[in-house]
């Protein structure tokens, strides 16, 4: 499972970070949406980051095991209102579409395999479970390997964090300093749909 995690789950949800950061790209967002749909697709980024980051690094626990479950929820809220914003000003084709249940199915299959391997954990965390749910901040006692996180913090640098930093500067040059664009001020929720 802990391979799976490492070497398909994990490269699996980068791609598809990458895909929607093409996708965006292509409908011209710093026009569209600009620099407001940018931001929000940063804080889904810092939103999965932030549980990843723990996974990699801590012993997981019922206190990580709950910091997940609940950023899981935040993150499925943002992904509706970023696409419900998106849908004001832009075309979000089937093909973003498609990208987008990689980039919401991803975590939630990273979390059933962090649970299924802490299950004692997330039962005592509901007070199932003989052992007690441990709470505390802890780092790993077994490390991932040092290439593996250098490997993954490169790609993560290079194909998730630079790239909607690009996207989120381009929209303010776009837009003379604004986060909304003309475009998308005033519109309703789905109008781009409607056309």
């Amino acid at each position: 499972m802990v391979l799976i995690l490492m070497y398909f789950v994990l490269p699996v949800w980068l791609i598809a970070g990458f895909a929607d950061w093409l996708c965006h790209r292509a409908t011209h967002i710093e026009s569209t949406t600009g620099a407001k749909e940018s931001l929000i697709h940063l804080l889904m980024f810092a939103e999965i980051g932030v549980p990843l980051l723990a996974a990699m690094f801590l012993e997981v626990n019922a206190l990580i095991i709950a910091a997940m479950m609940i950023v899981f929820v935040i993150h499925e809220a943002t992904a509706i209102w970023d696409v419900r914003y998106a849908t004001t000003a832009r075309t979000v084709s089937p093909i973003e579409q498609h990208v987008h249940s990689f980039l919401e199915m991803i975590p939630l299959m990273g979390l059933v395999s962090v649970v299924s391997l802490h299950w004692a954990q997330f039962l005592a965390l509901f007070g199932f479970w003989p052992e007690r749910a441990r709470f505390g901040l802890a780092w790993k006692e077994q490390q991932l390997p040092v290439a593996y996180v250098a490997t993954v913090m490169t790609v993560i640098l290079l194909f998730e964090l630079l790239p909607y930093v690009e996207e989120f500067f381009r929209g303010l040059r776009a837009n003379s300093g604004r986060m909304v664009p003309p475009k998308a001020r005033g519109n309703k929720i789905g109008e781009t749909a409607m056309r």
